[in-house]
């Protein structure tokens, strides 16, 4: 008796329960390598956007002016840009033109908190469908190895009730059960590899959105008693 040695043939011949285990880890691996390409061009477009929005920020720009621009398409403002809008715009409303010192502590506690908190909604995009990675890269090797105990388990029910075993009637089964263990480290070494790359680089893009809102911190302190046209745009 031949035997095919083929991922499909092993699949055919597979029991339902290791068969539904391969489903299940080929369709975890589908959904891992989409997530894991759609977040890493997102994360470059990000960091190309940044880019951009500080070299505009830092060349001298006005910015009252910068702050107008972000409001024309603040519907789809990302990255540092929106950290800038939340902050700005929160300044802007509560500053005093008394320049009090009391009163600026206040203006500048609840810029901080504005740039915050866009900032945790900036994060949130950042790590979306990264959890599924984490859940796929800790638990498809257990699903595979389920799938592989499951099989090797039928193989040797099926053995018994057989007089004389042989390694040809042994071997298509156990390799059949090991292709589920293969499969889980196929979908979980890629998961656990891009999860690792990707949370590294936002936290990256996290120290520089703090680096950020520092510095716009005190150029905002620095202007809040210098007169200027910040209330005309608002």
């Amino acid at each position: 008796m031949t035997y095919d040695p083929t991922l499909f043939s092993y699949f055919w011949h597979a029991s339902i329960v290791v068969k539904c285990v391969m489903v299940i880890l080929i369709s975890a691996s589908i959904f891992s390598w989409t997530y894991i390409l759609q977040r890493t061009f997102y994360l470059n477009d990000m960091n190309k956007i940044d880019k951009k929005f500080e070299k505009e920020f830092w060349s001298g720009e006005d910015l009252a002016q910068l702050y107008a621009d972000s409001k024309r398409h603040k519907g789809v403002l990302e990255g540092i840009e929106a950290i800038f809008h939340a902050g700005f715009k929160e300044f802007l409303r509560f500053r005093k033109p008394t320049g009090q010192t009391a009163a600026l502590d206040v203006v500048m506690d609840n810029t901080k908190r504005a740039m915050r908190a866009a900032q945790m909604r900036e994060q949130e995009k950042l790590e979306q469908h990264l959890p599924f990675l984490a859940i796929v890269g800790s638990t498809s090797p257990y699903i595979g190895l389920f799938g592989t105990v499951w099989g090797i388990m039928q193989a040797f029910r099926a053995l018994a009730t057989v007089q004389q075993a042989t390694i040809s009637m042994v071997a298509p089964g156990i390799a059949e059960a090991l292709i589920a263990t293969a499969l889980g480290l196929f979908a979980a070494i890629p998961a656990v590899i891009a999860y690792n790359r990707l949370m590294t680089s936002i936290g990256q893009l996290m120290n520089r959105f703090d680096a950020f809102q520092e510095e716009f911190t005190n150029i905002l302190i620095r202007q809040s008693h210098t007169p200027t046209k910040l209330e005309v745009v608002e």
